[in-house]
């Protein structure tokens, strides 16, 4: 083997830099998804984490591009995308997350330690340390994992009176999840109420919860402290992404136990610096939203699915959630006596066609019928809906 010179280092270091330009003389597939097998799908249910959240639109794709393009000093574009995010959103700081579920996990290890260097190496040990994080028994969820991680304790209450109970120099946090509102007996405003009452932060998982813009805002004003909302949704940054919004001490505390500090519960949450400049792209876009406008598209699009089933036995119903997903959709529904056809098999028949027609519900909506959710479709993807469902419901009225 000839001994290394550097005249050879400097031919091989040559060769390597040549390599992504010989690489990038083969056209890469025009849909990454087809070259590998996958169906189309047409989203008709919503910004939902298994079907990729949302689209990114142009202007955030470039922002995401541009930002790959060269190095930055990862704390200090934390700092100065949160400060700007804050700003546009009414809150006093924030910082970018890997989804809602990153910005509870951080929200609970801020709560926790405060800022403390010794309880964040700790972490998950949390001996010492506020580690009891109180909430409704109807707000339990799959998302508890995110709290726990931290190595905190849930202590479930119903009442005020719980809540009184419950509180005590051992309480990190009082937690409240926005879309299961109705199914406690404490509202949102009294849950702030109570947090301020007894001097523990409240963190709010309000992830789909935009729009209006003006709900993170209004959030911190009923005494949320911390409020976790996911990027890739409504404000349709990368689907990887979230928000941890709030008081600019506990957005300290989060940031202290995340990436790019090691020896962190959070390191392992680590948020590019494309991610974050992409989702300021995201919010910059998303609050210069015309609402009306928006509104007027989305409105159109049930038309154009109500116009193709118009003449068949169904109802049609304009549904717009209250919390999450606050957006237009449309519900179809029928007697199954005279479409002898259920929802299920509707559901089934949209999933298995060319293109794929996903359809599911979202909280708020109930289970009647058949449920579509417009906002996450595509130019002309009404269109194909709208035909696929026809001829679904068409043929099963066909039936005897």
């Amino acid at each position: 083997m000839p001994t290394p010179t550097r005249r050879r280092v400097l031919q091989a270091g040559a060769g390597l830099a040549a390599a992504p330009a010989l690489a990038s003389a083969a056209e890469p597939a025009p849909d990454p998804y087809a070259a590998l097998g996958l169906p189309r799908v047409i989203n008709a249910v919503g910004t939902v984490t298994a079907l990729g959240g949302s689209v990114m639109p142009p202007e955030v794709v470039a922002a995401w591009a541009e930002a790959a393009r060269r190095f930055v000093d990862l704390g200090a574009l934390h700092d100065k995308v949160g400060a700007r995010v804050a700003k546009l959103l009414g809150t006093e700081a924030a910082c970018v997350t890997t989804g809602a579920a990153g910005a509870l996990t951080l929200g609970a290890a801020a709560a926790v330690t405060r800022g403390d260097p010794k309880l964040i190496a700790k972490l998950p040990d949390t001996a010492g340390a506020r580690n009891e994080i109180v909430i409704q028994k109807a707000h339990r969820s799959c998302y508890d994992n995110q709290l726990t991680a931290v190595g905190a304790k849930l202590v479930e209450v119903e009442t005020a009176a719980d809540v009184a109970k419950a509180v005590s120099d051992r309480t990190a946090l009082l937690f409240f999840m926005n879309v299961a509102s109705a199914a406690g007996k404490l509202p949102r405003d009294e849950w702030g109420a109570l947090a301020r009452r007894h001097k523990v932060p409240a963190l709010i998982d309000a992830a789909a919860d935009v729009p209006p813009v003006a709900r993170v805002a209004e959030y911190a004003k009923l005494g949320f402290d911390l409020i976790a909302l996911s990027g890739g949704k409504a404000m349709r940054g990368p689907n990887d992404t979230g928000l941890l919004l709030g008081s600019a001490d506990l957005i300290a505390a989060a940031k202290r136990n995340a990436n790019p500090n090691c020896g962190t519960i959070g390191r392992a949450l680590k948020v590019g610096k494309e991610d974050m400049v992409a989702l300021w792209a995201a919010v910059e876009r998303f609050a210069k939203i015309d609402p009306d406008a928006e509104r007027k598209e989305l409105e159109r699009r049930i038309a154009v699915i109500e116009a193709a089933v118009k003449n068949l036995p169904v109802e049609c119903a304009r549904i717009t959630p209250e919390i999450a997903n606050h957006y237009p959709h449309l519900q179809i529904a029928w007697d199954e006596k005279r479409l002898r056809v259920s929802p299920g098999t509707v559901t089934k028949a949209l999933a298995d066609g060319d293109p794929s027609v996903r359809i599911g519900r979202v909280s708020g909506t109930g289970d009647k019928g058949i449920l579509f959710a417009v906002h996450t479709l595509q130019d002309g993807e009404a269109e194909q809906v709208a035909r696929a469902v026809a001829r679904i419901l068409g043929d099963a009225g066909k039936l005897k």
